[in-house]
């Protein structure tokens, strides 16, 4: 994004809705095939619609995993994230899996074998970003979309809150002055709502989640505060709309205020550059900005099929970066191994760690104990530093 002053929005969309039904349960299938074997290969793509969810793509792993299994796993997903509805629900929803064995072209480039190292599972460019304008250095639009949306989450499942189904979007526009964020223009929430609550008493539900979320005098004025602007938000989920895995690219990754590849990251295994690439390129961002070298910073990767070295690296600071682009990606090649290999290892991406990550973004989440969203981790700063010298 520009320096200067602006007003930039991103938005978000919750666990429930339909297309991030397919992120999670595509997930879900990655996750399973990578906790019997961490050696497993997935590209699962997931179609839902009223009470039909349909999983297609390719696969290798142990023959424990089944449609027995698969379909117990898809039944659990769906009932955690809420839906027991007419139109959609955990226990009836019709499953077709049409999952089949991995291409042996596609696997002969991708193992390692003999003296080649294991390569790139697809060509692409993969995109990381980092800024200060959040404690999770994060850009602030999508940083507190996801947030209102997840809190909302947390309390309809803790039953703290009633009236709410799963599926909700969330939208923050924020005025910049000099480049940093200083409140909201307006807010947007849609959210799926039990039959007899009216707009206004959504908009009171609503209302505590933005205002705990954004900092202290940043709420909008109350004319630019929109819930549920059709005046009705009944049908939802799924039987609303139809949902497929991948088309929540920019919700899953920086709201817009960063380049994306264009790869989607649910459903496929961590040999798929799409998805590990894109979160060490997150890796070194952060890391790069919490070091104090940047107060923002890009990062591109680029990869060949099959080949294990990236192919080029680019480094952009938009100007506030305290040594040049050039001896900074220099540097980052000497610290940082980022082939396909290297990066699953360094962040033990082989982990079922997946599913976690289909709803709220896949960056700006706190690194779990287990492994999960080891991409957030600082664990660079001490070595990025000594480029100062």
């Amino acid at each position: 994004m520009a320096q200067g002053n602006y007003v930039f929005t991103s938005e978000s969309v919750s666990e429930g809705h339909p297309d991030k039904v397919c992120d999670r349960i595509s997930d879900t299938v990655v996750d399973l095939y990578l906790g019997a074997d961490p050696g497993s290969r997935v590209a699962c793509e997931t179609l839902s619609t009223t009470n039909r969810i349909v999983l297609a793509g390719e696969v290798r792993g142990p023959s424990s995993i089944n449609h027995d299994t698969i379909t117990d796993a898809v039944r659990a997903a769906v009932r955690e994230i809420g839906y027991e509805q007419d139109g959609f629900h955990w226990r009836d929803a019709e499953i077709t899996i049409l999952l089949h064995e991995q291409s042996s072209d596609i696997a002969m480039g991708v193992d390692a074998a003999g003296n080649k190292d294991e390569g790139a599972g697809d060509q692409g460019i993969m995109f990381g970003y980092a800024c200060r304008e959040t404690d999770a250095l994060m850009p602030a639009p999508i940083h507190y979309s996801h947030a209102i949306l997840r809190d909302m989450a947390e309390a309809r499942r803790a039953g703290t809150v009633k009236g709410l189904g799963p599926d909700s979007k969330s939208q923050i526009s924020l005025r910049y002055e000099n480049g940093k964020p200083v409140g909201a223009t307006s807010v947007v929430i849609s959210t799926q709502h039990d039959e007899g609550l009216d707009q206004k008493e959504i908009r009171e539900i609503v209302r505590p989640f933005v205002e705990n979320v954004l900092p202290k005098g940043w709420m909008c004025p109350e004319a630019e505060f929109y819930v549920n602007p059709t005046g009705r938000f009944v049908i939802g989920g799924p039987d609303g709309d139809a949902g497929l895995t991948g088309r929540k690219i920019i919700v899953d990754t920086y709201g817009g205020a960063a380049p994306h590849g264009g790869g989607a990251f649910s459903g496929k295994d961590p040999t798929k550059v799409d998805r590990s690439a894109a979160y060490a390129a997150r890796w070194v961002a952060k890391n790069v900005v919490a070091a104090e070298l940047a107060e923002r910073c890009t990062i591109q990767v680029s990869y060949a099929i099959g080949v294990a070295k990236p192919l080029s690296i680019y480094v952009d600071t938009y100007g506030t970066g305290k040594i040049s682009e050039e001896k900074l990606g220099a540097h980052l090649q000497e610290v940082v191994d980022l082939s396909p290999r290297a990066i699953r290892e360094r962040l033990g991406l082989s982990a079922p760690i997946y599913a976690r990550t289909a709803a709220y973004g896949h960056f700006g989440r706190a690194p779990e104990a287990d492994g999960g969203f080891s991409w957030e981790k600082l664990d660079l700063v001490d070595a990025l530093r000594d480029i100062k010298a």
